[in-house]
């Protein structure tokens, strides 16, 4: 039964939604009053008010579970952001929680390997280590590999691939590592950056390029969508909303730069997971789809839909 916007507001107030989404100062309350058509596959999935791992596991099982996107005997890479040298109280990585808890699942679905990675911006040994990654990773199962953008020797595991959809950006070198493997995961962390604004799923595709200072040269919000219509694409896209960074992106300088949000959003949709992570923080970053621009580029190469209110059948999960 479809409830009208009163019934669902008291629904979400019952629940704390409402309470939380005043204290963390985000949208939670206008985004998930939608009404949804809970019926048929879920588009997107939202969840609040738990902590990382926990999230991930309630929102994977209204997804399918992890078995619907991992196949015994496959090599997977989950590619968080790690691109800086900096702990989990200041969000400018993935939070290692969640990564520990990806890995784990796909490991216990029966994958063969699982690869870590990110082309880091930051000495990359102490952004692995001092993330907290490093090491939620290797509990889990899986293995990290290295790789050092000022290091040419490292050049030798990128490949060149062509990206004939692309507007600016034509050809990229791409690590080895997701060329290579079965499926990929993007999990990015949700944060604000000075040059797209919005460092989200999208973005995050950057960290698999050799030499993403081109983007920066050559125009980062094309480029950044350009990168998207790489034809092998992640599997699912996981955003890290559990701290969000509102300030001084795309590192931060003290932990009062983020605020605890405790969410996460889960999308095949990379578009619509953008999207929906632009609006619900929208009251912290200040931030529009007229300021990341690279969000409406990627809808036109039909990579996805800003239309989250109308074509985006969404699950919204409240711990």
């Amino acid at each position: 039964m479809k409830m009208n916007r009163k019934e669902f507001l008291q629904t979400l107030g019952a629940a704390g939604i409402a309470g939380t989404a005043a204290i963390n100062g985000l949208d939670a309350v206008e985004l998930f009053a939608q009404d949804t058509n809970k019926t048929g596959k879920p588009d997107l999935v939202v969840v609040r008010n738990g902590e990382p791992d926990v999230m991930f596991q309630n929102a994977i099982k209204a997804l399918g579970g992890i078995g619907k996107f991992v196949k015994k005997g496959q090599k997977v890479v989950v590619k968080p952001n790690i691109g800086w040298d900096k702990p989990p109280k200041i969000p400018a990585n993935t939070n290692p929680i969640l990564v520990g808890e990806i890995v784990k699942q796909i490991m216990e679905a029966g994958a063969k390997e699982v690869v870590v990675f990110d082309t880091s911006c930051d000495n990359p040994k102490s952004c692995y280590q001092n993330s907290g990654i490093e090491n939620a990773v290797v509990k889990a199962g899986g293995r990290m590999v290295f790789t050092d953008k000022k290091d040419r020797a490292y050049r030798k595991y990128y490949r060149e691939v062509q990206l004939p959809e692309g507007i600016i950006l034509k050809k990229a070198e791409i690590h080895e590592a997701i060329l290579d493997c079965d499926v990929w995961f993007n999990v990015p962390v949700l944060k604000v950056h000075g040059g797209a604004k919005l460092t989200c799923a999208m973005k995050n595709l950057m960290g698999i390029v050799w030499e993403p200072r081109i983007f920066h040269s050559s125009g980062l919000q094309q480029c950044i969508a350009d990168i998207c219509t790489l034809t092998k694409k992640p599997i699912l896209n996981i955003v890290d909303g559990y701290r969000i960074l509102k300030a001084n992106g795309p590192q931060g300088r003290t932990e009062s730069d983020g605020v605890l949000a405790k969410l996460q959003i889960l999308s095949t949709d990379i578009v619509a997971a953008d999207t929906y992570a632009l609006e619900i923080s929208k009251s912290q970053t200040g931030l529009t789809l007229d300021d990341a621009k690279h969000i409406s580029a990627g809808e036109k190469f039909k990579l996805g839909t800003t239309d989250i209110k109308n074509k985006v059948n969404i699950i919204r999960i409240s711990l």
